[in-house]
C-alpha cells in the first residue's frame, strides 16, 4: 500500500507565504495538490508529472508554484500572496498506473 503524507499547513496572514510538502512511499508519475474549503467540492490546485510538466488552477496561477524532488518522491507547493479564499484543507495525491493514493490532508488558514 502506498502512503502519502502532507505537512506544512498552518495559519498565515493574507499576503503571506507558506510551503506545503508531500512525501510518497513509492515513486508516482503524477503528484498533485487538491483543496477543499468548507461547503465546497474538492478542486485541483496544481499537479506535476515526473518530468516536471505542471498544471495550475486559474485561481492560483502566478501565486503558487508546484515542484518536486524525484530523489525523495516528494512534491512541494509554494504558496505566495495567499488570500482568505485559499483557506482549505489541502490534500496530496500521488498516482501512476499501479496506484492512486491520497494523504490525510493539512489545514491552511489564511486570516489576519
Amino acid at each position: 500500500q502506498v502512503h502519502v503524507a502532507e505537512s506544512g499547513g498552518g495559519l498565515v496572514q493574507p499576503g503571506g507565504s507558506l510551503t506545503l510538502s508531500c512525501a510518497a512511499s513509492e515513486s508516482p508519475f503524477i503528484m498533485a495538490w487538491y483543496r477543499q474549503a468548507p461547503g465546497k467540492q474538492r478542486e485541483l490546485v496544481a499537479d506535476i508529472t515526473f518530468f516536471g510538466a505542471t498544471n495550475y488552477a486559474d485561481s492560483v496561477k502566478g501565486r503558487f508554484t508546484i515542484f518536486r524532488d524525484n530523489t525523495k518522491d516528494t512534491a512541494y507547493l509554494q504558496m505566495n500572496r495567499v488570500k482568505v479564499e485559499d483557506t482549505a484543507i489541502y490534500y496530496c495525491n500521488a498516482r501512476r498506473s499501479t496506484f492512486d493514493a491520497w494523504g490525510q490532508g493539512t489545514q491552511v488558514t489564511v486570516s489576519s
